[in-house]
């Protein structure tokens, strides 16, 4: 069966969102009175933002600097405490001396890590970029046999890159040099963007559009054991999606991933068995705290359940069918945003909805990032906004 253009699975990938709300039902917001109000600490724009792509340019924090950047090759690195402009860098100035090939490592959409002193980030163009943490220099670009769609991953002395055409590549912080590479089985039909890898115990987790969780020796490459977190049913290719595209969560022995039309699953890391299987659909990122695992399901459900059994703690449904970005553990609460720019605050024991900011901006399209006491948040239309995180 042929593959897929880009095109087309994002025009699948929006199909699908698109069924969590009804045609015929104007989506209304739930009316609550605000027990707290947003406390935003300063508010700055980077370019046009995403605008309306397919995007996964989370912001990167590291101690007072705040990283981010535009689809179209701007990045910046903010003070944390006032949002003051530190450097910026526009990637398209060292492109090429051929102005109409200008942005061809723009299109940013895959990242923001900061490691090893640099910062990393790809594109949709298949550049990967390495750019010194102080300065916002370019140390060295790197094409790279497909799409990177998801945030590159470091450890072990080394940068991991999940890329669209199946590689997932083990790169030198320094040089950009290839290390090793692995190719993975792609479907013929998937959903827009990959699970991003994360590092631990000398493997290289990363979750796979087959509904499998993978491990990776870091150092060679060699598959460690692969673990199945949803099987493909149903007769139609759309039906039978089980993407893990979210990035695998570790704690202690277990790693935690979720799938689309799949499971949220508990894998012991040593053995790859897993621990315990629930039945939730996502393709938003994960997170959780010392006992619990927060959700947010294909349709915009919210959900909490007990890290070691996977029983249902709670269940919060009002935010069916608005789009959510995945959930940010702020203190005592969740944070998330919508596709109509709300921030919503829930009581993270009750999942009781407790404040709602509107940001008047084209919508929200990544999860919050925690750093210290603030939030950081970014909009498609480029505003980037400092929250306090309530007591």
């Amino acid at each position: 069966m042929k593959k897929l253009t880009a095109a087309s699975i994002a025009l699948c990938m929006a199909t699908l969102v698109g069924c969590s709300s009804s045609d015929e039902e104007e989506l209304v917001l739930p009316e609550i009175v605000n027990q707290f109000e947003t406390n935003v600490v300063w508010q700055e724009s980077i370019g046009d933002g995403v605008e309306h792509y397919f995007s996964r340019l989370t912001p990167a924090v590291y101690k007072d600097r705040v990283f981010v950047a535009s689809r179209d090759g701007e990045v910046e690195a903010l003070s944390l405490e006032n949002g003051d402009t530190i450097w910026e860098t526009d990637i398209r100035e060292n492109s090429s001396f051929w102005p109409w090939e200008s942005d061809i490592s723009a299109k940013l959409s895959g990242g923001i890590l900061q490691a090893y002193g640099k910062i990393f980030i790809g594109s949709e163009h298949g550049y990967l970029l390495a750019l010194d943490r102080e300065t916002g220099e370019i140390v060295w670009r790197k094409k790279v046999p497909g799409e990177v769609l998801a945030k590159p991953a470091a450890g072990d002395g080394l940068i991991f890159v999940n890329l669209g055409s199946g590689k997932l590549l083990a790169l030198h912080p320094d040089t950009g040099e290839e290390r090793w590479s692995h190719e993975q089985e792609v479907p013929p039909l998937t959903l827009r963007g990959q699970s991003s890898p994360i590092v631990a115990n000398g493997g290289v987790l990363i979750g796979l559009e087959t509904g499998k969780l993978s491990v990776l020796i870091s150092d060679s490459g060699y598959s460690a054991w692969s673990a199945e977190i949803a099987t493909p049913k149903g007769a139609s290719e759309f039906e039978r999606l089980v993407d893990v595209d979210t990035q695998p969560l570790i704690s202690g022995p277990y790693a935690y991933a979720i799938a689309y039309n799949g499971n949220l699953a508990a894998v012991d890391i040593r053995s790859g068995n897993v621990v315990w299987k629930r039945e939730y659909s996502s393709y938003r990122e994960i997170a959780m705290d010392a006992q619990t695992i927060y959700v947010v399901d294909s349709d915009g459900v919210v959900y909490a359940l007990d890290k070691t059994s996977g029983i249902e703690r709670w269940s919060q449904p009002a935010l069916r069918g608005w789009y959510l970005t995945g959930p940010a553990v702020a203190g005592n609460y969740l944070a998330m945003g919508d596709q109509e720019g709300n921030l919503h605050w829930l009581n993270k024991e009750s999942g009781e909805l407790v404040s709602r900011e509107d940001f008047d901006s084209s919508g929200f399209f990544i999860e919050p990032v925690v750093a210290d006491d603030k939030l950081i948040l970014y909009t498609r239309d480029g505003e980037i906004s400092a929250v306090k995180i309530p007591n």
